[in-house]
Parts: C-alpha cells; sequence; structure tokens
C-alpha cells in the first residue's frame, strides 16, 4: 500500500529559507540563513522527505548559492524532492547527480514534454513529478508569473500518458497565506489523471493533515507544508504522527 508523506518544505532564495505569500518575490519572508541546520530540524523530528525548492532558479536566476546547498541537504539522512527551474536536461542531470531523489518539473511540463519523456526513460518515473501550479484550475509557469493557457487536469493527463506516476499540485490561491489546503481539488485530480498527487499551498494545521491523509485512496499520496511550520501552527512530529494512524 502507498504511504502517506509529509513533505517539509525548504523555499531557497539566496541560500536562505524563506517563504512566499502567493508566489510574490515582493512579498517574502526570511526564516533562516542557514538552510541545513532548518534541514536538520525536521530531519530530527522524524521526517523522511525534503521538499526544497530552488526560487532564484524559478525566476529565471542562476540560483548558484541554492545549488551549492543540494549536496549537503541530500546527504543528511532524508529523501530530497527538488524543483525550481529545471528546464534543461543538464540541469535534472546535476540534481540527481548531487543526490536528489526526485526532481521536479514545472515549465518543462508544459514547454518541453520530450524533455519530460526523456527524463522518465532515463531515469525512471519514480524520480521524476510534474510540478501543477494553477490558479482557479487554469496551469502558471516561470515561477507563476506566466499562464500555459491550459487547465490542470489537461495537463495532468498528459504527463500520466507520458509514464509520470507523481504530481505536485499547487494552489497558487492558497500558497503561503495559510487558508487551508485544497485537498477536494488535489482528490478530484488524482481520480481524474490516475497520478499520485502531493497537495500543497495553503496548509494551515494538523487537520489539513488529517484530511489529506484521509483522501489516500483518492489518490493523494502526501502533502507539502511551509509557512504553518515556520511560524509554529504545525508540529512537525505531530504532523508526521498522523500519517501513521489508523484509518477509521
Amino acid at each position: 500500500m502507498t504511504c502517506f508523506v509529509v513533505y517539509p518544505a525548504i523555499d531557497l532564495r539566496h541560500g536562505r529559507v524563506v517563504r512566499l505569500e502567493y508566489g510574490d518575490p515582493g512579498r517574502q519572508t526570511i526564516f533562516s540563513d542557514d538552510p541545513v541546520i532548518v534541514a536538520r530540524d525536521w530531519i530530527d523530528q522524524g521526517a523522511t522527505w525534503l521538499h526544497v525548492v530552488n526560487l532564484d532558479g524559478a525566476f529565471d536566476e542562476e540560483g548558484g548559492e541554492n545549488w551549492a546547498l543540494l549536496p549537503r541537504l541530500a546527504t543528511l539522512g532524508a529523501k530530497v524532492q527538488f524543483g525550481g527551474g529545471l528546464r534543461h536536461m543538464d540541469g535534472i542531470s546535476r540534481a540527481l547527480d548531487l543526490g536528489v531523489s526526485r526532481v521536479v518539473l514545472g515549465t518543462a511540463a508544459v514547454e518541453n514534454q520530450e524533455l519530460v519523456a526523456r527524463t522518465v526513460a532515463q531515469y525512471g518515473p519514480e524520480r521524476v513529478a510534474a510540478g501543477l501550479d494553477a490558479r482557479d484550475g487554469q496551469i502558471k509557469i516561470r515561477g507563476w508569473r506566466s499562464d500555459a493557457a491550459q487547465s490542470v487536469l489537461n495537463l495532468a493527463r498528459q504527463m500520466a500518458e507520458l509514464g509520470l506516476q507523481t504530481a505536485i499540485y499547487t494552489d497558487i490561491s492558497r500558497d503561503g497565506v495559510l487558508t487551508g489546503a485544497n485537498v477536494a481539488a488535489s482528490a478530484d485530480l488524482a481520480r481524474s489523471s490516475g497520478l499520485g498527487v502531493i497537495a500543497s499551498g495553503g496548509v494551515a494545521s494538523l487537520e489539513d493533515i488529517r484530511l489529506a491523509k484521509a483522501a489516500l485512496a483518492d489518490g493523494v499520496i502526501g502533502v507539502i507544508t511551509g509557512r504553518a511550520l515556520y511560524d509554529g501552527r504545525i508540529d512537525l512530529a505531530q504532523a508526521l504522527a498522523i500519517t501513521k494512524e489508523e484509518a477509521q
């Protein structure tokens, strides 16, 4: 049976841990100057995966400081899911060679589906996820600044046809503002596409974790939480304990 996973988010901007509201770099909060200390804390509390985002890459910047951190983060004892600006095979291969367990392709999923197919063929579907970032059901790309002119469901089905098994669905209208995860939409997307969906955006409480886990049978296989952890609204150890609870 598929296990439900809670992914603590580590969003990197110029080598620091930050959170953005609605993905807007102008609405940024810095939480730490040392991402390795943050990662160790989450792992000490029981995290088996980390969700690491190179925000500089997502905004078409080099992100050298973030890349320099990657091998250190990948050797701390948890698996790393990594995305942000991975739009060419050299970047994808570099991330995987540095120890990343799974890369997340967002803009590339729209603009270069041949690259997605090639990555799946070369590395296997377990090492690739599609990043489906949407507002009102419509996909956004390039750091959420551009419209992709297609629906999240349409793109999810295309990804499934290319051999992907996993997608991260982020409801941009909820991201970083603690309004509650859009579990219903995540479950609908999973059922309609056949992908295992990791819910992202808006997680505000342990109840969001419980609701997402309750949708495991629908195909919601995990949830990403960021700001609620950094604000102290969610205790990670308690969130991870929920993943081990038996279904009622």
